[in-house]
């Protein structure tokens, strides 16, 4: 439309109008009506420049879909602004060049050890909770650096996703498990008699793992016997979110060291994760301000 309104002297040439619309395949109506509207704001102008907001305040904004971006304009509610359908969301995402990453696949890297106690499993793919600090799943997830291997462990809560704990090595030691039990006690101490559910590695099955487990007051639960990885499928779920939207594409950890790679992992999940990054599970909130919804619809009904 723009190269022939360009060519025509904006419809002014009436005789090379019909030539260039017939070259390429655009109707003499739907340029007509290029014209009436050239110039004219976008009515979707408004919504466009709040999406652009939201992309741009966070770096790992720009991996929200159109359920996402839905969920997050509904959230803040832009002053101003008649928030759409999901569907005209996207229409407009689209139109403004919005989009996120392709996916890649995790892969597990804890090993079972056969001849361990196990604990039972407690949770049964059922990874929903009404209450926070009832019910909470724990895994580990490798990430190579320039100068060695980084090993993540965390705590998720089922009720809002909350990183409870966290804590990151250059190994996968059960100490580094037993850190990231006491980190989340220090700050939620009532998850004592919470269900912590894990696999079957043999970090979780140390004796060392378990006592800390009994000194917490917390009760264990693993994967069924012979269970696969959709037995702790929540866990590998935000491992695969950390590394779409922070490292895939965005860093490169191979050209970072061990301690940059734990700065940027911390801030993602106790800064971002925790307080800013809408999900999509909690119905368009951050863990932390579902959280505190719950907490304060306990207060109104005391």
């Amino acid at each position: 439309m723009i190269f022939i309104a360009i060519k025509t002297d904006d419809g002014m040439i009436k005789g090379k109008i019909s030539f260039y619309c017939k070259v390429l395949g655009v109707s003499r109506q739907g340029f007509n009506n290029y014209l009436k509207t050239k110039g004219q704001q976008w009515k979707y102008q408004s919504l466009a420049d709040a999406m652009m907001a939201i992309h741009n305040e966070d770096e790992c904004n720009d991996t929200y879909g159109r359920i996402r971006m839905y969920q997050a304009l509904k959230f803040k509610q832009p002053e101003g602004i008649s928030i759409p359908s999901e569907r005209t969301v996207y229409r407009v995402m689209e139109t403004i060049g919005l989009s996120h990453k392709p996916k890649h696949k995790p892969h597990g890297i804890t090993k079972v050890d056969k001849d361990a106690r196990k604990s039972d499993d407690l949770i049964k793919r059922d990874f929903k909770s009404d209450a926070p600090l009832e019910k909470c799943t724990t895994d580990i997830t490798e990430i190579k650096a320039k100068d060695g291997k980084l090993y993540v462990s965390a705590i998720f809560d089922c009720f809002d996703s909350t990183v409870l704990g966290i804590s990151m090595d250059t190994n996968m030691k059960a100490t580094l498990c037993v850190e990231t039990l006491k980190n989340a006690t220090i700050a939620y101490p009532d998850i004592c008699g919470a269900i912590v559910h894990s696999d079957r590695g043999t970090q979780y099955t140390s004796e060392l793992y378990r006592k800390a487990i009994k000194r917490y007051g917390i009760e264990q639960s693993m994967n069924s016997a012979g269970g696969r990885c959709h037995d702790n499928a929540r866990c590998e779920s935000m491992w695969a979110r950390l590394k779409e939207e922070l490292l895939y594409n965005r860093y490169n950890p191979l050209t970072m060291t061990v301690e940059e790679l734990k700065t940027l992992i911390w801030r993602y999940f106790i800064s971002y994760w925790n307080n800013r990054r809408i999900c999509s599970a909690n119905g368009g909130l951050p863990p932390l301000v579902k959280r505190q919804q719950y907490y304060a619809s306990l207060q109104k009904v005391a």
